[in-house]
């Protein structure tokens, strides 16, 4: 709102306008509420439509603290960042695309649409296109009672793994279990899932046991891609806090 000094603007914008908004949302209010309010006097106008509940920010604020904003001064802060964190949706900072994470009850939902009879096989991802031998990764799977993985697109038995290159990047998937596809699977693929979950820190494949070229169902309890590259961690009211210098925007 510009206008010359004495013109009536202060007088606009908060005798009239913020006066008949403060007025209109206390209104609302029930009868308990009002009595700790203090209601401002109706303004002298015929007709205002399309006002919302407004606020007003006292010119000379009492804050010192130069990094203050509108919302840290009306005290609504805290709500926005609640917002933000519950309601907003999650992009990639590198591909400007979506983030999505799915719940055990939404994959095991998933996974029940497929054709029913059809063979699955359910993995969880513990090493993906790293170097080594494993060695000693694939004995500690042996040893917590996994029979068998996915090492290189092949699976195999745990017992007697297959002699990996030092020099050459593996994948290797734990097989969590294999079934059918029926309607009365979902107690058991839920804790499977879970335990998928666990082991790979929060991703898990399932594949077809009769077409390896059929296009495979990955999901991922984290917010990440849809091929499982980048994962991020569950937003929270921590990551958009505004005093925080890593929440800030990049200078230009």
């Amino acid at each position: 709102m510009t206008g010359l000094s004495g013109s009536g603007k202060s007088s606009l914008a908060f005798d009239t306008l913020y006066a008949e908004g403060q007025r209109r949302y206390v209104e609302s209010l029930s009868a308990y509420a009002r009595q700790f309010l203090s209601l401002m006097e109706k303004p002298d106008v015929d007709h205002i439509e399309g006002l919302s509940p407004a606020i007003s920010i006292e010119q000379k604020s009492t804050s010192h603290n130069p990094r203050s904003t509108v919302g840290t001064i009306t005290e609504i802060h805290d709500y926005l960042r609640l917002l933000f964190a519950r309601v907003g949706e999650p992009r990639c900072p590198d591909h400007d695309v979506p983030l999505a994470a799915q719940t055990v009850s939404q994959m095991v939902d998933n996974v029940l649409s497929q054709p029913e009879g059809k063979r699955l096989m359910l993995l969880a991802p513990i090493i993906k296109e790293r170097k080594g031998e494993h060695t000693k990764t694939l004995e500690n799977l042996a040893s917590q009672g996994y029979i068998r993985a996915r090492i290189d697109g092949e699976v195999c038995d745990l017992s007697d793994p297959p002699k990996l290159e030092l020099q050459k990047k593996h994948t290797i998937e734990v097989v969590i279990d294999r079934f059918k596809v029926r309607n009365d699977l979902s107690q058991r693929l839920a804790e499977s899932f879970e335990t998928a979950l666990e082991l790979s820190g929060g991703t898990a494949v399932v594949a077809d046991m009769d077409d390896e070229k059929a296009e495979e169902l990955l999901f991922s309890a984290k917010f990440c891609l849809s091929d499982l590259r980048l994962q991020y961690a569950r937003a929270g009211t921590a990551s958009v806090l505004v005093q925080q210098p890593g929440r800030r925007l990049p200078d230009l």
